[in-house]
């Protein structure tokens, strides 16, 4: 009798990973549930929070597999934490849930996995991994409305060898339904769409940032150098931002074009303003062979796409809004992740 393979599930306390665990099972695996403690300040939000890790082992009982919980708060806050406080010092918009996919859940993780003894790991995310003649892609999960394949795009050929996405397949509905058959008690439980270290209070992200970081005051000029405003932070200040610049414009809204920490100013200008023809990059990477097709080019986890060529900068089709800097620019064919990079400071 063929042994059944080893997998260590990624749980978070939500009905994603709940499902992907129960699929797995179903599927032959032998599964052992881990929750990864990340953050060690207060949360009341995201996968951080005491009540996940509880539920995730409610699950585990419930499922009668063993679950686990792992300590790496070190990493994530070296990994994730720390820069995510730089970025904003630089002017930047991190995205510290692809840092800690990068750096603790598909590295860190993997590594611990592996010193173990499993032979692969899974997780809730909607996404697909398929492989054709040994080559492996990260595609985008059948339902679209929830798909994560934009938070994944850093995964190595040696990481999609071992990994499982079990729910990518299914429909969010489909998830709920599944768990709600097998009575979980996450079956309801709202999704999380939240930064976990940051508190969901109103002003929870100047209030962390303020206990981290030295806020700048500044300047709010319009597009002819005229100062017209000041704000509180410049460091809190992103592209496209409309509000708490202290530019009044109801006929005439007025936006963050460009974010200046170093001179501490912010230019406003109107929504016109924020289109751009090109968007410069760095990072640049390719899943496989550079791409000189028109691509679908995503610049949020749940944006829309817009068509463009990558030629050193993302060259849109049709000009579109600025990226702010620190944002993930990923590239899709056919569903397909081909590439990616990540926006850097709009010169153009």
């Amino acid at each position: 009798m063929k042994k059944a393979k080893k997998i260590l599930v990624a749980m978070s306390g939500g009905v994603d990973s709940s499902v992907a665990a129960a699929v797995l099972i179903e599927e032959g695996f032998d599964v052992t549930g881990v929750t990864m403690k990340l953050w060690g300040g207060s949360s009341d939000t995201g996968c951080c929070s005491v009540s996940d890790v509880i539920d995730a082992r409610r699950v585990a009982d419930q499922l009668g597999i063993p679950h686990h919980v792992f300590n790496f708060g070190d990493e994530f806050d070296a990994h994730v934490v720390e820069p995510y406080v730089e970025a904003h010092a630089l002017g930047e918009t991190p995205n510290p849930c692809i840092e800690c996919n990068r750096h603790v859940k598909f590295d860190k993780l993997f590594r611990r996995a592996n010193a173990l003894g499993f032979d692969m790991i899974a997780t809730g995310h909607h996404a697909q991994i398929t492989e054709e003649k040994g080559n492996f892609r990260i595609m985008r999960s059948v339902d679209q409305s929830k798909d994560q394949s934009y938070v994944l795009h850093m995964l190595t050929q040696e990481q999609l060898q071992k990994l499982q996405f079990p729910i990518g397949t299914m429909t969010k509905k489909q998830v709920r339904e599944k768990a709600n058959a097998l009575s979980m008690q996450t079956a309801g439980k709202a999704d999380s769409q939240d930064v976990c270290f940051i508190s969901r209070t109103k002003g929870g992200r100047q209030i962390f940032l303020q206990e981290r970081l030295e806020m700048t005051s500044g300047k709010v000029i319009d597009t002819t150098g005229v100062k017209i405003a000041e704000v509180e932070a410049v460091e809190m200040v992103t592209i496209g931002q409309r509000k708490g610049l202290g530019v009044s414009g109801e006929r005439n809204p007025q936006y963050a074009i460009d974010v200046d920490v170093q001179q501490a100013t912010v230019t406003v200008g109107s929504k016109n303003d924020l289109f751009c023809q090109e968007t410069p990059i760095i990072n640049l990477h390719w899943v496989g062979n550079p791409d000189s097709d028109i691509l679908d080019v995503q610049t949020s986890a749940h944006g829309k796409t817009s068509r463009a060529r990558v030629d050193g900068h993302v060259i849109w089709e049709e000009p579109r809004m600025k990226v702010a800097p620190g944002q993930s620019v990923v590239f899709y064919k056919d569903n397909e992740v081909v590439g990616s990079a990540t926006a850097t400071k709009t010169t153009r």
